[in-house]
């Protein structure tokens, strides 16, 4: 299955007495940040950087993802490699992603390497070891958030839609979990509603459904069933 960076990421963190409205109209708050949108938007897919730069602006996203391997931080303004010329930092929290990284090692290597390019000290963490289906390694995962806490990142994990391993990373100082809706690429939308209405229920953190989602109507899905 190839790698197709999700374009969309939704917050879905509901608790029961707002109505879907109030719930989009309250501000998400992550690690002590205010975000006025609940949409995450990828760099990946797009047929052209303006394309891209058009897109972030028409969703009204506050946060996008950059992966880092696409991403040029030699200062040598690589032309097939300079998607974050088109990123405005000033506009969005720029959020590096370490997909790509195989293990807890590789991954810290990577979150290290944007902060020392000038990236903010946010990672998305994102570890696959498997190129075919692109599903998240819970242990390396683990291994990773608690050491890039400890060095005083904030966390964001891409997860199976597991609830034991969401709430083990809460208590290791994560600031959001990441459960994937469906697999990367698969374009399936919610195939995970059970896992996630357990894992928002235990949650101390925002919840962002992550991966599989492709539309208008699967974000649509969340946010009307307020989990699910």
């Amino acid at each position: 299955m190839p790698r197709a960076e999700p374009p969309f990421s939704t917050t879905l963190r509901v608790p029961a007495r707002f109505s879907s409205v109030a719930f989009l109209n309250q501000p998400l708050i992550i690690a002590g940040r205010t975000f006025h949108s609940r949409l995450i938007l990828g760099t990946g897919k797009f047929s052209s950087p303006d394309a891209m730069r058009d897109a972030l602006v028409a969703s009204g996203t506050e946060m996008v993802t950059v992966a880092l391997r696409r991403a040029d931080l030699t200062g040598k303004k690589d032309p097939f490699a300079n998607i974050l010329e088109f990123v405005d930092p000033d506009r969005y929290l720029l959020l590096p992603n370490t997909s790509g990284a195989r293990n807890a090692d590789e991954a810290v290597r990577l979150a290290r390497l944007a902060v020392a390019a000038g990236l903010p000290k946010w990672v998305k963490l994102e570890i696959h070891p498997d190129p075919r289906y692109l599903l998240p390694d819970p242990v390396e995962t683990f291994l990773a958030a608690e050491r890039l806490v400890n060095e005083g990142f904030t966390v964001l994990p891409y997860i199976n839609a597991d609830p034991v391993l969401a709430k083990r990373l809460q208590d290791v100082g994560t600031a959001t979990v990441m459960p994937l809706g469906s697999p990367i690429g698969s374009n399936r939308g919610i195939q995970t509603r059970d896992q996630i209405r357990i894992i928002i229920e235990q949650a101390s953190v925002p919840v962002v459904v992550d991966a599989g989602l492709r539309s208008e109507e699967h974000t649509s899905e969340l946010q009307s069933r307020q989990v699910i």
